[in-house]
């Protein structure tokens, strides 16, 4: 009996031998193909990039995985707590695997399936395993994968601090709501940084690793609460909270406060996707969404605000005055008309609209229903608001109300001021537009709107639309002129000029009033924007000279070299433009516009800056009796600083006495100029003071004709206005600096000669050598094209045939 124990006992000694080899053969086998753990070391997961204003407000943010890094060290002690005690709560005494945890788990896992129970079977993963499941391996549920993961989950503890593993969980856990990581998770379910987090929030934040899904606030919030309240509980009984501060969290509400995406000023989308493509086009795509990049723009939020209300209430006042054009939808009322309208979308960046269903119609009266408010989990609120609209309100359309709407059409309302339930009818403009507003000293771009809305048309108009800016060309065309011996003074022959192309056809350039005025001095060619002067003009002056003037000026690389070219016919940007004239007002100085001030990486060094203006005794830190730091400006000067000011000079006489008097409200010194393509396609207006330029836009995506009245001056300039006036509003008036150097004299406006102080004159500036004339020179007279004229007709209006408008 004994021996038969004996050769028992050794048999199955000599089989438990050859299970462990085998057990051992199969690990060893298993850790020849381990990811390489040593690249946690230098792990660097998808970061957001965040995009701020120049006075830090939150703009946007960019990722595919929204994850901001969190140090371990700047984790507050209760957000950690609260994760131990849910995950993990012998964390740091472990080595790796919870050897209790597994009997525990692997004792529930049997009693579930000996006594038939459903569901998925109970794990022990501690953080480590957890760890190197998320970096390192796939979710596969196989022995194998669970093996790998204990294995892994051992050599990461013997070469990493609990503190590091620690740091990488908390910040690469996908926790919901597009969150990878506490800090985003803090962000985006409380709109809170991960200090201001309460116990209860972030005990809710430590309830979601097992499933988030399971415990989503909005669909399944009693199982949300009931799983907070399970991890305030253990971290009650970890010791990191008393029972009655649990009972108190646990008495809270879970008050998430889901976070948006994208722009987050709703009135610089435009702004912020132009520097989106920006930094894509920099950086590269994956650089944009998972760099971590830090931005700071130039973006001025109160002038952004400023900027689309001038530019939605010019396009509305045009719009407005070409009547009624449509209903957004109709829809059946059926039982609930609230859920029908609720299907219906709306225009997220013009909150202050609202859609509507109309109800019922009485004569010149609609009973509407406003659109219910739909939580972020898209579901439609119960309560239902009506009002109405008296056609007393609706005072651009003629007709009744009746006659435009009728029940079941959405459309656009807004609140009366003061009347409780008494709304006006609005509409999308069909007309579009752009508008910059730059610092023409730097080129900062401190507000840009591409068009009324971005939900409805992402397409930018400041940026994106080449269009022609007709007469708002013409000071490059006179500023040639005046680097080039001629004077404010000079006089240019306007009458009949014809122009012979190369296939034979004849161009007969004509005034906008369609008649011409003889001789007329170059500042009086530019108020009153005289096309034919400005033709001969840049024929004497040579179209190669214009089209590298139209280069250094940044407004077009490749200006066609043909003389329509100078009444603005070669296409061109708002923002183009606006830098231009910013070159101007800076006193000659080439800028690059710019969106971006500064770009930062992950690790908060500086990557971009725009500003490459030198700067000596800059870098010191800390003032040891050394002088201060000296700015040399190193930008290339395009114009001479004395050009310059003539062209402001002139430009202040449009708005003074030309075509752009609509700006004259503002009531401090503006220089400007309007333009207005053939048949009123395009209406501009491009202007600055010293410390800021400003160009608009306004014209159909598809060009055609907005009307005879539908000028620079009558459409763009009443925008200009209304922007400069608030964005100044307060502001003391500056003049114009002369540069040094420049004399003044008066002269007589339309024939450029030196007359007595006052008298209906204009004080002109003069660079050295130069002065008034001393008799009537006219550039032009003896040209072929010119006839009719006579000595004794210098000066006069002269009416020599009928055009229309370039």
């Amino acid at each position: 009996m004994l021996r038969l124990l004996s050769w028992l006992f050794g048999l199955g000694a000599f089989f438990g031998l050859i299970a462990i080899g085998g057990v051992a053969y199969f690990i060893w086998v298993l850790t020849q193909d381990l990811p390489d753990y040593t690249v946690l070391r230098d792990y660097q997961p998808p970061v957001t990039t965040r995009v701020h204003a120049a006075d830090g407000t939150l703009l946007a943010e960019f990722a595919r995985e929204r994850r901001l890094f969190q140090p371990i060290e700047t984790i507050p002690p209760h957000v950690i707590e609260a994760f131990l005690s849910a995950e993990d709560k012998d964390f740091y005494s472990h080595f790796g695997i919870d050897v209790g945890g597994v009997i525990r788990a692997a004792r529930d896992n049997v009693e579930q399936i000996v006594g038939g129970g459903g569901g998925p079977l109970v794990g022990a993963s501690t953080i480590t395993q957890q760890v190197a499941k998320n970096f390192l391996l796939t979710s596969d549920q196989t022995w194998e994968r669970k093996i790998k993961e204990a294995l892994l989950a051992l050599r990461i503890e013997n070469t990493f601090s609990k503190d590091k593993i620690l740091e990488l969980y908390l910040n690469e856990i996908y926790l919901g709501f597009n969150s990878y990581g506490v800090a985003a998770a803090a962000l985006n379910y409380f709109d809170k940084a991960l200090y201001e987090l309460t116990y209860a929030e972030a005990a809710y934040l430590a309830a979601l690793p097992k499933g988030p899904a399971n415990y989503h606030p909005f669909r399944r919030p009693q199982a949300a609460i009931e799983r907070r309240n399970w991890v305030l509980d253990r971290m009650a009984e970890n010791g990191y909270i008393t029972l009655a501060e649990a009972d108190e969290y646990k008495a809270q509400n879970l008050d998430v406060v889901p976070r948006i995406g994208g722009s987050q000023l709703y009135s610089a989308e435009y702004f912020t996707e132009e520097v989106r493509r920006e930094l894509a086009a920099i950086y590269g795509e994956d650089q944009l969404y998972g760099g971590g990049l830090s931005v700071r723009t130039t973006l001025d939020p109160q002038m952004q605000e400023y900027a689309r209300r001038a530019l939605m209430d010019g396009l509305i006042a045009f719009d407005q005055a070409r009547g009624f054009h449509g209903v957004v939808a109709t829809i059946e009322l059926g039982e609930d008309w609230g859920r029908a309208l609720a299907e219906v979308d709306p225009l997220s960046d013009v909150p202050e609209w609202s859609l509507a269903v109309v109800l019922e119609m009485e004569n010149n009266l609609a009973h509407i229903g406003l659109r219910p408010d739909i939580d972020v989990d898209g579901r439609v609120s119960d309560v239902r608001v009506e009002g109405q609209v008296p056609g007393s309100t609706v005072n651009w359309v003629r007709e009744p109300l009746s006659a435009l709407l009728s029940v079941g059409d959405v459309v656009y309302v807004e609140p009366v001021e003061g009347e409780e339930g008494v709304y006006t009818l609005r509409q999308t403009p069909e007309v579009q537009g752009g508008i910059v507003a730059m610092d023409p000293r730097t080129g900062r771009v401190l507000a840009l709107v591409g068009g009324f809305s971005f939900d409805e048309s992402e397409f930018n108009r400041a940026t994106q639309a080449m269009r022609q800016p007709g007469s708002s060309f013409k000071p490059f065309v006179y500023a040639a002129a005046l680097d080039n011996g001629y004077t404010p003074a000079s006089v240019v022959l306007d009458a009949p000029l014809e122009v012979v192309n190369e296939d034979g056809s004849v161009w007969r350039p004509e005034n906008y009033a369609q008649q011409f005025y003889g001789p007329q001095t170059l500042r009086r060619g530019i108020e009153r924007s005289r096309n034919v002067m400005t033709v001969r003009l840049a024929k004497d002056l040579g179209m190669p000279l214009v089209v590298e003037y139209a280069r250094m000026f940044g407004v077009s690389d490749d200006l066609p070299p043909y003389l329509s070219s100078a009444l603005g016919a070669g296409e061109t940007t708002v923002l183009r433009m606006t830098a231009a004239y910013a070159t101007i007002a800076n006193g000659g100085r080439k800028i690059t516009p710019t969106l971006i001030d500064r770009v930062q990486d992950r690790y908060g060094e500086t990557i971009y800056v725009h500003d490459q203006r030198v700067c000596g005794g800059c870098e010191a830190t800390e003032w040891v009796g050394q002088s201060e730091p000296l700015v040399v400006d190193n930008r290339e000067q395009v114009l001479d600083p004395m050009t310059a000011y003539q062209i402001t000079s002139m430009l202040e006489g449009v708005v003074q006495r030309g075509t752009g008097t609509a700006v004259r409200s503002v009531g401090v010194p503006i220089a400007g100029k309007t333009g207005t393509t053939n048949d009123y396609k395009d209406a501009w207006f491009v202007g600055f003071t010293p410390e800021l330029a400003v160009g608009v836009y306004v014209g159909y995506d598809i060009p055609r004709s907005m009307g005879r009245s539908s000028t620079g001056g009558e459409l763009a300039a009443p925008i200009f206005a209304d922007f400069m006036s608030a964005a100044l509003e307060g502001r003391p008036a500056t003049p114009f600096a002369v540069p040094p150097g420049m004399h003044r004299e008066w002269i007589d406006p339309s024939s450029g000669v030196e007359i007595v102080a006052g008298g209906g004159g204009i004080q002109e500036a003069f660079k050295p050598g130069t002065g008034p004339n001393l008799v009537t020179s006219v550039i032009g007279v003896n040209s072929d094209a010119f006839t009719n004229i006579q000595s004794g007709d210098v000066g006069q209006n002269l009416d020599l045939g009928r055009g229309g408008l370039f």
